[in-house]
């Protein structure tokens, strides 16, 4: 098991707060190129992937941009952008609402669900194996901490 010390290449002590931000950062990239390279083969990013799960979760009601926006991971993310390149996919439609020409309703499509019924298994397979050297009070633990972190 590599130290972080040895990832980032110093042999100076680095303090314990900035040992550990330099942890949770390196680990968080880390995760996310291990599920960006399961996505690359299909032509999808991480970021898009979100937007898909997200419209799922709508359960057929339409979402906007700045529901999209509020509930994604990457709050970096040019939800727009993210939103065109679902629709030149197929995955996702967006429509303006009749009553209300300035509101845009986004869903996602029969394409863009038997998308994520394909890739799901993947993704929770590889979700799996990147947690697999913890054991289960290990995640618990480490979800409260995390969550302890944000607030």
């Amino acid at each position: 098991m590599k130290e972080i010390e040895h990832i980032i290449m110093t042999s100076s002590q680095i303090p314990l707060a900035k040992r550990t931000v330099l942890n949770i950062s390196y680990t968080s990239v880390a995760i996310k190129d291990t599920i960006s390279n399961i996505l690359k083969p299909f032509d999808i990013s991480v970021e898009q992937f979100n937007v898909l799960r997200i419209l799922r979760g709508q359960k057929g009601k339409a979402a906007n941009l700045q529901d999209i926006q509020n509930r994604m991971v990457s709050k970096m993310s040019n939800t727009t952008r993210l939103v065109d390149k679902l629709i030149l996919k197929d995955f996702v439609e967006r429509f303006v609402c009749k009553k209300n020409r300035r509101k845009v309703e986004i869903f996602i499509t029969a394409q863009g669900l038997e998308f994520l019924k394909e890739i799901d298994p993947l993704i929770e397979n590889t979700e799996a194996k990147l947690m697999s050297s913890l054991t289960t009070e290990e995640l618990k633990t480490l979800n409260i901490l995390l969550t302890k972190l944000r607030n």
